[in-house]
């Protein structure tokens, strides 16, 4: 049977409302209306980027080049799916991370940011599947029909979400659906072993639709199992922290960090870090799991949907940048869609 939720720590939830939706509980995160979303909408910028064409050779795919159906022990590999879903092989555990593979990232079909880049393997083309982990209910991370398509074809996952996602994916045919709050980590047996994951805390927010902003929590997850340890933060702007999370759940091996839809700051601040900030992110986890040596940077959420303002192909070069003025060493591990970042025993 496996072991029911633990928390890391006794602390009241600051993140909870006493209405019963959350929030984000450090300062300085304030909360843009629709209003505010208009003026964005219908900013000169934003105007001009969705008149941006999409170039088929800017982003290059890979036949991805995963172990399959595991990897061995001791091996840790993660390949880029698109935006922010990542195969993580520790050992042999197969783990998903933010399914998504349909065209458009909407409530309907026809509407919506489009995918300039298609999936680099299709859903059944993947491995088996042991746990699928979700960060929050946005359409570009959380799609019905990746869902229902996972559900069938590996119908023994468990699903791991933060807290109210779960009757969702319950909803659409999940087996094994389990809620997890800030700081509660489980450990779960899997086909390939033991898998112990813990929810993280992320500066984001939530919604599906009009009337249920922030009914549920958004979340990353810090996964151990096959002697590798990886951190995916989900989708998540610059917060204090990555510190912590190091510090209680590293030391890491790998970071998957997101880097891109940060512009125009003034709306998307608050909600999605910039490169220079992934830069700053990676550093702290490295320094709170005081780790010999610090884990691999591997950077999601860019270059897949065209969300926000910036250049589909300006967060690489601005990493690149941020990291060279840093000073760390060997550059992070910027993965083509479909690419393998490994470490091997």
């Amino acid at each position: 049977m496996d072991a029911p939720p633990e928390r890391t720590d006794a602390a009241a939830p600051a993140h909870r409302r006493d209405d019963g939706r959350f929030r984000n509980p450090w300062p300085g995160t304030p909360r843009h209306g629709f209003l505010q979303f208009l003026r964005w909408a219908f900013s000169r910028r934003k105007l001009e980027a969705l008149l941006e064409r999409r170039d088929p050779h800017l982003f290059p795919v890979r036949v991805p080049a995963f172990p399959s159906p595991r990897a061995g022990a001791g091996e840790l590999h993660v390949t880029w799916i698109g935006h922010a879903t990542t195969l993580v092989q520790l050992g042999s555990v197969n783990v998903l991370t933010d399914p998504m593979w349909s065209r458009r990232a909407s409530p309907v079909p026809f509407l919506g940011p489009r995918r300039w880049v298609h999936p680099p393997v299709r859903l059944d083309g993947l491995p088996p599947i042991d746990a699928v982990v979700v960060s929050h209910d946005h359409y570009d991370h959380l799609d019905a029909p990746t869902v229902r398509a996972l559900a069938r074809f590996h119908p023994e996952a468990v699903w791991l979400a933060p807290t109210g996602v779960g009757a969702l994916l319950e909803g659409w045919g999940v087996e094994d659906a389990r809620e997890l709050d800030w700081w509660e980590g489980t450990v779960v047996r899997t086909g390939g072993g033991p898998l112990r994951a813990t929810c993280t805390p992320a500066r984001h927010f939530a919604s599906r639709g009009l009337l249920d902003r922030n009914r549920r929590l958004w979340c990353g997850w810090a996964l151990e199992g096959g002697g590798r340890r990886a951190f995916f933060a989900g989708d998540t702007g610059y917060h204090p922290s990555f510190a912590a999370i190091g510090g209680r759940l590293g030391p890491f091996d790998a970071a998957i960090l997101p880097i891109g839809a940060y512009e125009p700051r003034w709306f998307m601040r608050p909600v999605h870090m910039t490169p220079e900030e992934a830069v700053q992110a990676w550093r702290e986890l490295a320094r709170g799991g005081a780790a010999p040596d610090a884990p691999i940077l591997v950077p999601i959420h860019w270059g897949t949907f065209r969300l926000t303002d910036e250049s589909m192909d300006e967060p690489p070069r601005r990493l690149r940048a941020a990291w060279t003025a840093s000073g760390a060493g060997d550059g992070p591990t910027l993965l083509e869609h479909g690419g393998t970042a490994s470490l091997l025993p």
